[in-house]
């Protein structure tokens, strides 16, 4: 499939996505962390990014809302270029636990590793490992500067969402020193919790996830600013971590019927990777009891379905489409 034609076909069935199900009910809001259930619930965008670096956008793209666990991402990302894909799986590791994404029973079963950085106790570990170790603002400028090279653009916290979730987040402070405990974390616990709990309070946009994800899709290089941000050996590496947990306990489910490896926040949006094609996003608050965004995921689902971007797809089996009268 030629650019112009994926181009095309692509911003039509977003579109067609958006049209279909921007009036579907389903799901709620998280309302574990207060800021969270107050987000208007009929926000609803969709925005892709192909490797020229044209970005295309429909609905409520430009909506600032909380990354949540999809800054796992770019973390995991930093502490693999820091390190070594190898050094991360050996400290954290890389198997899906099957449990909700806050599970302390994972831990337990697991005592010898956090089983991933894309679940809440590996992405503790992962920002206790990022450099320099005992440094809490260098450690933020790290996580911070990364992820704006990713997206390619300015982020900052919401510092409501930052109150809210500091407040409230119980579970992970007993996560945080059981860690200690089996000594899965490398730096100062505390230290390592306000850092994620920080990093899962940025606000980002729906084009800006999908910025993100494209520069994951084009072997860490920047399509909008041209800016090498990441080695490109990891794209394979962190593109198994989201196919392998991205949804908790519901990934297989979606990667055996999307084929698109992708992770999911519960502040609402999805981020979606098919490496060397396109780098897509989706955002809607409302949420599955897994905690992933009911429409984003059918959108999502709609888009790879009718364009066959499934990354398990033979070659020869993927059909091309004809552009669409735009």
């Amino acid at each position: 499939m030629t650019h112009n034609n994926l181009k095309d076909e692509l911003l039509a069935a977003m579109k067609e996505a958006h049209a279909k199900f921007s009036g579907s009910e389903g799901g709620k809001n998280a309302d574990y962390i207060p800021f969270l259930a107050n987000v208007p619930s009929d926000l609803f965008g969709i925005a892709a990014c192909l490797p020229d670096g044209d970005v295309l956008a429909v609905g409520d793209t430009d909506y600032r809302f909380g990354i949540e666990s999809v800054s796992k991402v770019p973390t995991a990302i930093l502490a693999m270029e820091q390190y070594s894909a190898g050094e991360v799986l050996d400290r954290i590791g890389a198997d899906a636990t099957g449990l909700p994404f806050n599970s302390i029973m994972a831990i337990l079963l697991e005592n010898d590793h956090p089983s991933t950085p894309l679940v809440n106790a590996g992405a503790i570990s992962a920002c206790s490992m990022i450099k320099p170790t005992g440094d809490a603002d260098g450690k933020w400028k790290a996580i911070v500067g990364f992820l704006e090279g990713l997206c390619g653009s300015g982020v900052e916290v919401i510092d409501e969402l930052y109150k809210s979730e500091s407040e409230t987040n119980f579970n992970n402070k007993s996560i945080a020193w059981l860690l200690k405990n089996y000594g899965r974390i490398y730096d100062d616990p505390d230290m390592s919790l306000d850092i994620y709990t920080r990093q899962c309070s940025i606000g980002i946009t729906a084009k800006q996830l999908a910025v993100m994800a494209g520069t994951i899709a084009f072997g860490g290089s920047n399509p909008i600013t041209c800016k090498h941000v990441f080695k490109p050996h990891l794209t394979p590496h962190i593109v198994s971590l989201m196919a392998t947990v991205g949804f908790y306990e519901n990934t297989g489910d979606w990667l055996f019927t999307t084929g698109l490896p992708a992770k999911s926040g519960v502040g609402g949006g999805i981020m979606g990777v098919i490496p060397g094609v396109v780098g897509i996003a989706a955002f809607a608050p409302p949420l599955d009891k897994a905690g992933n965004s009911v429409k984003a995921q059918n959108a999502l689902k709609y888009i790879t379905g009718k364009l066959g971007l499934n990354i398990f797809a033979p070659a020869g089996t993927r059909q091309p489409v004809k552009a669409a009268k735009v």
